[in-house]
């Protein structure tokens, strides 16, 4: 019986540290990222509009910094167009009503008419408002070949 205890307490134990369950606040900025990621493929202004706030500080990877009116009309307007997007290896961290997302980016996209493809390394920042988890700033570094 002992022997039997012992053995269901080290596989309880497994599971435990081998899952890392997302608390309310992670799953909340998981399903943020993901209106970000759907709202840029679609060019949707009232949908990028929620989900950024005012003080966006939008940084791309080749040192431009925009902010929410001037990101909101690129990707409005197709001046910068994602037909996809991809997220891998992402990771969050909230403090408070702050959360750091961490995630590698590749996309299709098709800027002004002309196809191509982005590679990046992304940190985002989310600061709550009002109960949503909203972006505050972002910036992008070209991932290494």
């Amino acid at each position: 019986m002992i022997k039997k205890l012992f053995f269901t307490g080290i596989v309880l134990l497994s599971v435990l540290t081998a899952t890392k369950a997302q608390s309310k606040d992670e799953t909340a900025v998981t399903g943020a990222v993901e209106k970000l990621r759907k709202a840029m493929i679609d060019g949707n202004r009232e949908a990028l509009e929620s989900i950024v706030l005012e003080q966006l500080s939008y940084g791309h990877s080749s040192g431009h910094v925009e902010g929410k009116t001037e990101f909101v009309e690129k990707i409005v307007s197709g001046k910068s167009d994602f037909v996809t997007i991809e997220l891998k290896d992402q990771t969050i961290s909230v403090s408070g009503n702050t959360a750091v997302v961490r995630h590698q980016l590749n996309a299709t996209t098709n800027d002004n008419g002309k196809p191509g493809e982005v590679h990046l390394l992304i940190l985002l920042i989310f600061q709550k408002d009002h109960k949503q988890w909203k972006l505050l700033a972002r910036q992008a570094v070209k991932a290494a070949s």
